[in-house]
């Protein structure tokens, strides 16, 4: 074991993970509450206990090395068992009687509220959830003890926020299975912008990213229909010849279901960055960490999503 490595902090390894997580310096800077200069200086530092460059830079973005990959989980492991160990409170589940709060999209309350519950039912049954529909960037209800736990599709967590990532995954366009853009293999952008569109406006921003590409090149959609609702959305597409970009595990799922079917896009990649989010207020709650970490494995079986890195 190298000096370098025997002598880490906690203080080092959680910049680790917030640097691995990320694979962006100035994101990090702002999760940790420091500068670019010093996350730099940290990711110096682990390099050096690692011998390994953990990150490598490709084009204008970071990617993991595979020593890097192999160190999110356990450093995850210990940083939680720290956690633990550190909080003089005793948590048992069955004891629980707490109401958590939780916020989603209605996709979210459809497909992981059943069996969230139903596991809660055996391992806490005096605990309790109220659930309501997120709208983006109204990360203050977490601040203020309106929620406790958002999970939606993010870039990333605000300053004073925890995050934990669940997966990642691609956007694709989704369509009725008898549209005639349904028989090309991807869709180039004059395929795109020649139909009517349909935009979900709860949960996280599935659209952003396309509007900014839009607006560079001077182009824009017909947006049709703002709907906050999935299931509302996809009765709209089934039964008419609007587009709607989401995420592909979600359209897949529907899919599967029948009635509809899905492309990628050709003109542009974006990948999609779910999250389970909490605010610094409730970080050392055992109750909290418990609850979270119910909800992060429930997302995470339900969505079929590609790791987080």
């Amino acid at each position: 074991m190298n000096s370098a490595f025997s002598h880490l902090s906690i203080a080092q390894l959680t910049a680790l993970l917030t640097i691995l997580e990320l694979r962006n310096l100035s994101q990090a800077a702002l999760r940790l509450g420091t500068s670019q200069s010093g996350v730099s200086r940290h990711l110096a530092q682990l390099r050096e206990a690692f011998a390994d460059p953990l990150m490598i830079r490709q084009q204008r973005e970071y990617v993991l090395t595979e020593r890097g990959e192999a160190l999110i989980e356990p450093i995850k492991t210990i940083l939680e068992k720290l956690q633990e160990m550190s909080t003089p409170t005793a948590f048992t589940p069955l004891t629980c009687a707490r109401r958590f709060r939780l916020a989603g999209s209605d996709y979210v309350a459809q497909h992981i509220l059943p069996g969230l519950l139903a596991q809660m039912a055996d391992l806490a049954p005096g605990a309790d959830i109220d659930f309501r529909l997120w709208q983006p960037d109204r990360f203050e209800w977490l601040a203020t003890g309106e929620l406790d736990v958002v999970t939606s599709m993010l870039e990333g967590t605000p300053a004073a926020y925890h995050g934990r990532i669940i997966g990642e995954d691609r956007a694709v366009c989704c369509m009725r299975d008898d549209h005639p853009l349904a028989s090309l293999s991807t869709l180039d952008i004059t395929a795109y912008l020649a139909w009517r569109h349909v935009k979900i406006t709860t949960g996280g921003d599935k659209d952003g990213f396309l509007e900014a590409y839009l607006r560079r090149h001077s182009l824009q959609r017909d947006l049709k229909l703002s709907v906050p609702f999935y299931s509302a959305a996809l009765s709209v597409i089934r039964d008419s010849d609007l587009l709607l970009m989401l995420p592909e595990h979600i359209a897949r799922k529907w899919s599967e279901q029948g009635g509809v079917c899905y492309r990628p896009l050709d003109f542009m990649a974006h990948q999609f960055r779910y999250w389970v989010v909490w605010h610094s207020r409730t970080h050392s709650s055992p109750e909290h960490a418990w609850f979270r970490r119910l909800v992060h494995t429930h997302c995470q079986q339900s969505h079929s999503l590609s790791p987080g890195t």
